[in-house]
């Protein structure tokens, strides 16, 4: 009896993907008007939302100025990442549910909303929800991307349409800075955020008449049917896992010391819920967001791994290098962006070599190799700069870590497409999603921490200067707040507690074999351009019994 209920199994999961393969090469036309106006449409919300992330850190001094409201900062970034983290999955579930546009157009709509709010924001706490709601449509928004991707793109077309997915983040790291300096300085911050209506009213409205794709069945399905679909229950328990976990990260070494019963009581929560997340999660596979046939397929799993740790090093070298030329240079925010350049434009020329190399040989493992090569060594070379590294230096090493992205940063998604059915494609995504977020939040909270510790160590015992009081000033003040003749001290212990950030950042890159080495090498391209096609691996294993 099991041996015919795993036949049914694989033949079931054979069929969604070969029906899903025939209807989405018969209709693939990448030169029609329709589709290049979708993929644009589609490109735009996944630019506009990148953006935002980075746009915002150039806003905060002057938010800070209009509110008052220093106390509040940590809550500008966290609302966004706590709503964000937390819808990630269950937006998954959604997608898997209901009509990929409906629910794509929804989420535009919702970081909209939530745009508006903080624009029009009289206070800092309205502030701080607009962000909540922008941050619930993010989640939707870069899952509808890839959805869109996937509905509309056969895969062994995927790796070119993906990787500009992924050169959206790098574009808009230099642009984020750039953007955000001239509203502020010459505008106004709520432009910031006001930029992002017409915006995204043009993607919306090309979405709404230029995109079509059909909607999942529900064959009479009560209300009340269609939300026990949705996993109320693993939902329940996931949430304030994640809420507890974001908070712990976000407070722990500022606000409370890591030793606190605050810290230590968010942690053991985070993990006491998660693990019962987990349970509830086996027990009902058929309505859950993370199915243990999901979680525990090798390819997805070493995708997360992968994912979670690459995206920790994005951030830390992301974050930190733009604060390091800040200090090492002495340059403004927007300088220090246009600094980064190099890092962007090789992570660009890249992520398109190496599409066009992997739609070429089929095989996406090569590149994820590269990746965790090139960029661990990048990241450590990083390591290796002080204010007397010239430009030859910091370009170089940016270039060589750009292009260890651009090779892989974007293929481990590939993994779980091939490795998952239609059905769970979403929820795949959706967990590698949640990945890049908690990674993000987890290893910045690690830099922060290793970064204050290594500069308090090195001024430390030096008369007149209190460390602390230098760690809470900010990067932009460190020349005008201490004795001149100590400002060149204090920029090499700033200095070298930044490039601590990136040794981080090289090992969490290195780390990433771990990842790597679970993903089978297995083919992207169909019959006549390989020896595989996405369900070969289920037929020949029906055809042996």
């Amino acid at each position: 009896m099991s041996t015919t209920n795993s036949i049914d199994e694989k033949l079931g999961k054979a069929d969604d993907q070969v029906d899903h393969k025939q209807e989405v090469d018969a209709e693939f036309n990448p030169k029609s008007l329709k589709f290049l106006t979708v993929m644009i449409g589609m490109y735009m919300s996944i630019f506009l939302v990148a953006l935002d992330r980075t746009i915002v850190a150039i806003a905060v001094p002057a938010l800070t100025n209009t509110f008052n409201s220093i106390s509040d900062i940590g809550w500008y970034g966290s609302a966004y990442l706590l709503t964000g983290a937390c819808c990630n999955p269950i937006f998954g579930r959604i997608y898997q549910l209901y009509s990929t546009k409906w629910v794509f157009l929804a989420a535009i709509l919702i970081f909209e909303v939530g745009s508006v709010v903080c624009g029009a924001a009289p206070s800092s706490v309205a502030f701080v929800i607009g962000r909540a709601v922008a941050g619930i449509g993010s989640a939707g928004i870069f899952q509808g991307g890839m959805m869109v991707i996937v509905g509309l793109v056969p895969l062994s077309k995927r790796p070119m349409y993906t990787a500009v997915f992924g050169m959206s983040f790098g574009v808009c790291a230099v642009l984020g800075p750039i953007v955000g300096g001239a509203f502020v300085d010459h505008v106004s911050w709520r432009w910031c955020f006001y930029i992002n209506l017409p915006v995204g009213a043009v993607t919306m409205a090309i979405l709404l008449f230029f995109f079509h794709m059909d909607a999942p069945s529900h064959e009479n399905l009560s209300v009340i049917q269609q939300i026990q679909r949705l996993d109320p229950v693993g939902t329940f328990f996931l949430v304030p896992s994640i809420i507890c976990l974001v908070l712990a990260l976000q407070w722990g070494g500022t606000t409370y010391s890591w030793s606190s019963p605050t810290i230590i009581s968010l942690l053991v929560t985070f993990a006491v819920l998660l693990l019962i997340f987990g349970v509830v999660e086996t027990m009902t596979p058929e309505t859950a967001m993370a199915p243990p046939r999901v979680v525990l397929n090798r390819n997805v799993a070493g995708s997360m791994i992968f994912t979670f740790l690459n995206y920790g090093s994005i951030m830390a070298i992301a974050y930190y290098l733009a604060i390091w030329f800040q200090v090492a240079k002495g340059l403004s925010a927007m300088h220090a962006g246009i600094n980064t350049i190099p890092m962007v434009i090789a992570m660009v020329v890249a992520s398109v070599i190496s599409a066009k190399i992997t739609q070429r040989i089929g095989y996406y493992v090569p590149a994820i190799v590269v990746c965790t090569v090139l960029s661990s060594i990048g990241a450590g070379l990083l390591s290796t700069m002080t204010r007397f590294s010239n430009h030859s230096y910091w370009i170089g090493y940016q270039v060589l870590f750009g292009v260890g992205l651009g090779c892989g940063g974007q293929q481990a998604s590939l993994a779980m497409q091939k490795a998952l059915p239609k059905k769970d494609v979403s929820l795949g995504l959706a967990l590698g999603f949640l990945m890049q977020q908690l990674g993000g939040a987890v290893f910045l909270s690690v830099c922060q921490n290793v970064f204050a510790t290594k500069l308090v160590d090195r001024l430390s015992g030096v008369v007149g200067l209190d460390p602390m009081q230098i760690v809470n000033s900010g990067a932009t003040a460190i020349r005008t707040s201490v004795p001149a003749d100590e400002v060149d001290m204090v920029v090499d212990a700033y200095s070298f507690g930044i490039t601590r950030c990136f040794l981080i950042a090289a090992a969490l890159s290195a780390a990433t074999i771990l990842g790597v080495a679970m993903m089978e090498w297995k083919s992207i391209k169909d019959d006549k351009d390989a020896k595989s096609v996405d369900n070969k691996d289920e037929v020949d294993a029906v055809e042996r019994v």
